[in-house]
Parts: structure tokens; C-alpha cells; sequence
């Protein structure tokens, strides 16, 4: 405990035979003091000191250390606790206050038997174990905040739910099926899978366009090969090539007709090329 310790070194810094100590109630204006080192009696041990009141309450009212030379007879504390005092037998007295952040957290009390003035090594040295003592508790204090926001930031909303916006959805929309119970994640994924279910249709969409496209430019080209058989026009390389591919078929023919399908098929073939290069057939 950090006024225990603290007890300890205020001993041996200033020499003084008794202290004692203890923090401010949180939440009140008042001290108790739960640590004594040095004591005859127990007499101080868990009394209450209020704000104001006596030597340690003026230390906690003026948050700044505080002495007296006799105590029992000092007009520059109130005497609340003089019965006290007097049972354990302590006469100069000087009390630190312990503050963080603007805020008295607890005193640290060295005593003298005798009546004797206490020099200002003694006070520096007292206060300089307060400050120790003040330092510890801010440790103490930043160390537990961060250890319960550490605890606290999986459970935090706002931030699982950033990571299922942002790492789950990257998950879905790379068609990752394992089930994740954090809600803000799940989201993350069913977006993701909506989105690329959405990917996929659009994808599909345009090759129906395409293949409708095609079936558009072929439908083209045959009604242009109908208009051309239809007003009597000259056949295209293609089509020559079809009618030299026909030759076969003519013969056959003559096979059986005397080769009157072998001449007509030649004669129709000069005749088409005689018509390409302008000659009369």
C-alpha cells in the first residue's frame, strides 16, 4: 500500500520517531488515518479528520503542508482531536498533504514528543516523500484506466462495428462462409455477399447483351444475303467458293445425264465471273 511504504521512508528522510497517514474518503472531505508507524498507542488509529479541522484538516483545506510547534496549546488549528494527540503524547506535529490532479488524496503526518521547532530539511523532506506517494497513485490510476479499456474495447460497438464495415466486409465479399457472431462483422459479410451476389448479375446482365448484340449483327448479315439473292445480284467470294464446292454434286448429275451437269455448272461459274469484271457473259 502506497502510504505504508511511504510511512516508511518519511521515517527514515526526516528522523522523526511517530508518523502516520492515510487517504481522503472518496467522495468527502475527510481523512482517516489507517497506517501508524512508531505509535504507543491506538489512540489515532482509524480517526476521522475532517476538512478544516485540527492539523490535518487545515492541510487538506489549504492542500499545502501544515506544522506546529506544541500542538495543544497551537492558536493556528482548531483542537477537535487534542484528546488524541495528548494519549499518544505527541507535541510538534507537521502534516503533507498527498494531492493529484488538484485534489487532496491523503496526509502524511510526522511527530515529536517534545516541543521543539521542525526545521525546514525536515519539512522539504517530508513533502518529497508525498510527492513519491502522489506519483504512485497517478501510475496507479493510468494503469487500471487502461487495463479496464482493454477489457472493455471487444465488447465496445462502435468499434466492432468499424471492423464489420471494414475487415468482415472484405471477408464477405471474398465469399468467406464461416459465421461470426459479433453483429457489427456479420453485417460486414452480408454486405459483402450482397455486393458480389449484385457483381455477379451485372455480369451476367452485360454477356446477355453481348450474345444478343452477336445474334443482332448475324440476323444482319443474313437479311443482306437475302436482299442480294433476291434482286438477282452477283454472288460474293463466299458464295463462289459454296458453288465451286458444289462441283461434285454437278457430276454426279452427269453420271446419270451425260454430263450436261458438269457443263451447265462450268458455264454457270464463267458466267458469274465474266458479270464480276464487266464482260459480257
Amino acid at each position: 500500500m502506497e502510504i505504508r511504504g511511504a510511512l516508511a521512508r518519511l521515517r527514515r528522510a526526516t528522523g522523526l520517531p511517530v508518523v502516520f497517514g492515510g487517504l481522503v474518503d472518496p467522495g468527502r472531505r475527510q481523512m482517516r488515518i489507517t497506517e501508524l508507524s512508531g505509535n504507543a498507542t491506538v489512540a489515532l488509529r482509524s480517526l476521522a479528520v475532517t476538512s478544516g479541522s485540527g492539523l490535518g484538516g487545515k492541510a487538506v483545506a489549504l492542500a499545502r503542508p501544515c506544522a506546529v510547534t506544541d500542538y495543544s496549546v497551537s492558536r493556528q488549528i482548531s483542537h477537535e482531536y487534542d484528546a488524541a494527540v495528548a494519549e499518544e503524547g505527541l507535541r510538534s506535529v507537521l502534516a503533507v498533504p498527498v494531492v493529484v490532479r488538484r485534489r487532496v488524496r491523503g496526509v502524511l503526518y510526522g511527530a515529536l514528543r517534545t516541543a521543539q521547532p521542525l526545521g525546514d530539511r525536515t519539512l522539504s523532506a517530508a513533502v518529497t516523500v508525498a510527492r513519491d506517494v502522489e506519483q504512485a497513485l497517478v501510475v496507479r490510476e493510468e494503469a487500471g484506466g487502461l487495463l479496464a479499456a482493454a477489457r472493455a474495447e471487444p465488447a465496445a460497438p462502435g468499434r466492432v462495428g468499424r471492423l464489420g464495415a471494414g475487415a468482415g466486409g472484405a471477408r464477405g465479399a471474398a465469399g468467406a462462409g464461416a459465421e461470426d457472431h459479433r453483429p457489427g462483422v456479420a453485417g460486414g459479410a452480408a454486405r459483402g455477399v450482397r455486393a458480389a451476389r449484385a457483381g455477379r448479375r451485372r455480369t451476367r446482365g452485360e454477356s446477355r447483351a453481348a450474345r444478343a448484340g452477336c445474334a443482332g449483327v448475324r440476323g444482319g448479315r443474313g437479311d443482306e444475303r437475302g436482299d442480294r439473292a433476291a434482286a438477282g445480284a452477283a454472288p460474293g467470294d463466299g458464295e463462289v467458293v459454296s458453288a465451286l464446292g458444289d462441283a461434285p454434286a454437278g457430276r454426279a448429275h452427269a453420271g446419270r445425264g451425260g454430263g450436261g451437269g458438269t457443263a451447265g455448272g462450268a458455264a454457270a461459274v464463267s458466267g458469274a465471273a465474266a458479270r464480276r469484271a464487266g464482260l459480257p457473259a
